[in-house]
């Protein structure tokens, strides 16, 4: 029997429930980087994240439920999917009125109050011909 490995963006498994902060559960728990990933820098964040940010739009623009949890705990639904950023990164997620999430990286140095924008994503409409 031959295994085949899927190449989907945003893997199809059986539901299955993972344990978030505050007891709830979130449907379908799974990696979003394809293995547990812990980034340790400000150009770690950079190069990898935005991967790992654009899978996790997806699954959002799939499933619901990640959609609202990712938007109220994105550190949180990033960490329950095996990406452990550095503990001065924060994360964003809003919706303008088009429907279409942005989310934006900050970096916050121990001791200040300012925050400084390490990267940001938003999908866009394209259409071509």
């Amino acid at each position: 029997m031959t295994v085949s490995r899927s190449t989907a963006l945003v893997p199809v498994s059986t539901p299955s429930t993972s344990m978030v902060a505050g007891g709830s559960s979130v449907p379908g728990g799974m990696l979003l980087a394809g293995e547990d990933v812990t980034l340790r820098d400000r150009e770690e964040v950079r190069n990898r994240l935005p991967d790992i940010l654009g899978r996790a739009l997806a699954r959002s623009w799939l499933d619901p439920d990640f959609e609202q949890y990712f938007s109220i705990d994105p550190l949180g639904a990033l960490e329950n999917g095996g990406v452990h950023l550095p503990q001065t990164m924060f994360i964003e997620v809003t919706k303008s009125v088009a429907d279409r999430p942005k989310i934006v990286v900050y970096e916050r140095q121990e001791g200040s109050k300012f925050k400084s924008r390490v990267l940001y994503l938003q999908l866009v409409m394209v259409a071509g011909k």
